[in-house]
């Protein structure tokens, strides 16, 4: 629906419940304001290199670990359009690369997101733990709002009334 508040919304998606607990919501969201839905996971490079460098595992144990990432994204990928189309909302997904936090505010400018949607934010043990989460950087660094999803039995239960 053009001129509506929420038009393109970039769904931040990571292989856990919780992200399939936002996307549950950005269904509900798009349908309700005929949105598209732009899903985005993204294989944590700097995550590998960190790990390389602290010598966590080998140089060829890092290809099968990067594959092993991509493979999970795609499943978690194709599992959050499933939810879209059966309620027949607009969704594109892709594969991203690079450090989680920018290329989804990235992708959020490129697109000109109305909103970025996020999973519940984990616990955070120290103020300095915060600053390392991703999803709390895109929640800090993001243009545009963020909205980060908790509630699964009432996220569920907006889905199926939809």
């Amino acid at each position: 629906m053009k001129g509506a508040p929420i038009e393109r919304i970039v769904l931040y998606v990571e292989a856990t419940e919780s992200a399939l607990t936002a996307a549950r919501y950005a269904i509900v969201l798009a349908r309700t304001y005929g949105a598209e839905i732009h899903a985005v996971y993204v294989v944590n490079e700097k995550l590998l290199e960190d790990l390389l460098r602290a010598k966590v595992f080998l140089e060829e144990e890092e290809v099968d670990l990067e594959q092993d990432l991509e493979a999970d994204g795609q499943r978690y990928l194709d599992a959050v359009s499933r939810l879209a189309k059966e309620k027949e909302v607009a969704i594109s997904s892709e594969i991203l690369r690079g450090v989680v936090h920018r290329e989804v505010v990235d992708k959020a400018t490129q697109i000109g997101a109305s909103l970025i949607i996020i999973g519940e934010l984990g616990e955070s043990v120290s103020r300095r733990d915060s600053f390392f989460d991703e999803s709390e950087m895109i929640l800090r660094l993001a243009k545009c709002p963020v909205l980060s999803v908790k509630g699964d039995e009432f996220v569920r239960s907006l889905y199926d009334s939809i």
